[in-house]
């Protein structure tokens, strides 16, 4: 029997269930190869998410977030029957690619670009540093 190591175990860190399950997501949507991306980082505050979604219109792609979980999903209609393929190389499936972000992480724009469907991400430079909480006596 093989004993897992479970993260975030410590009684010093509170309320990490969802980030459990984030990173249990984020392992799986690893394992996907198809339509390969790339990430790259802009700036100190910025990161641009790009998917190779050659054949795609805008129209077959969707970006949503849901929490913090950014999905971009791809579906193409039907190759018509009057193709005759001699060689298909070319996929025409569709996808769903998600990434888990971080606190504070934001969308910023996408555009569709040569083939590329470019996704950029903004952290807010306006976060607050030290919190100072006050102490109600009673």
């Amino acid at each position: 029997m093989t004993t897992r190591t479970v993260l975030f175990d410590s009684p010093f860190l509170l309320g990490f269930d969802q980030t459990r399950a984030l990173i249990d997501r984020a392992a799986k949507a690893a394992a996907e190869s198809y339509p390969p991306y790339n990430v790259e980082q802009l700036g100190d505050n910025a990161v641009r998410i790009s998917l190779a979604v050659a054949g795609f219109a805008p129209d077959d792609l969707a970006i949503t977030i849901e929490g913090r979980q950014l999905t971009i999903a791809g579906k193409r209609e039907g190759v018509s029957p009057d193709q005759a393929f001699l060689h298909r190389g070319i996929a025409a499936r569709g996808f769903v690619r998600s990434f888990v972000l971080a606190d504070g992480l934001e969308v910023d724009g996408a555009r569709l670009e040569h083939g590329l469907l470019h996704v950029d991400l903004l952290r807010p430079e306006n976060v607050e540093p030290i919190r100072r909480i006050p102490i109600s006596v009673g």
